[in-house]
């Protein structure tokens, strides 16, 4: 996490970016370790939310775009996976894209979210708003 910091916002833009992604990365330690060093947490918050709500759309953009079995090979999804996320996207519906910033369970809602056709409006304004609720309460809790 410590290269991210290096480039600052730059950094933190790549590191929410792949964190939204099929990559585990903590954006959350590259945010909270600008924060630390004296960037305004505004700006912070916006990179990092901007990025973050990026890597999404290309987890929709997979979703919407490849079959299921590349969906499933290159997220390293698990028939048990898709499934849970499939029921989680049923039960609580576009609300549950709120939640696509929670670890294990928001990279395959994002996917969902792409196979199912959500439409691409509802998509970015909900996944923003979890994701940038996330942020917030980092910064809150870091000052």
């Amino acid at each position: 996490m410590e290269y991210f910091t290096e480039f600052g916002y730059v950094g933190l833009f790549v590191a929410a970016f792949l964190a939204a992604t099929i990559l585990p990365l903590s954006s959350e330690i590259v945010l909270s370790a600008l924060l630390l060093s004296g960037l305004p947490p505004t700006a912070l918050v916006l990179v990092a939310t901007v990025g973050n709500v990026l890597g999404s759309l290309t987890n929709y953009a997979l979703g919407y775009w490849a079959g299921l079995a590349v969906i499933k090979k290159w997220l390293r999804m698990s028939d048990d996976d898709f499934n849970r996320a499939e029921q989680r996207f049923a039960k609580y519906g576009l609300l549950s894209l709120c939640f696509a910033w929670v670890p294990i369970i928001g990279d395959p809602l994002t996917v969902m979210a792409g196979i199912l056709r959500v439409r691409l409006r509802w998509f970015i304004l909900l996944v923003t708003l979890g994701k940038l609720f996330r942020y917030l309460v980092v910064v809150y809790l870091m000052t």
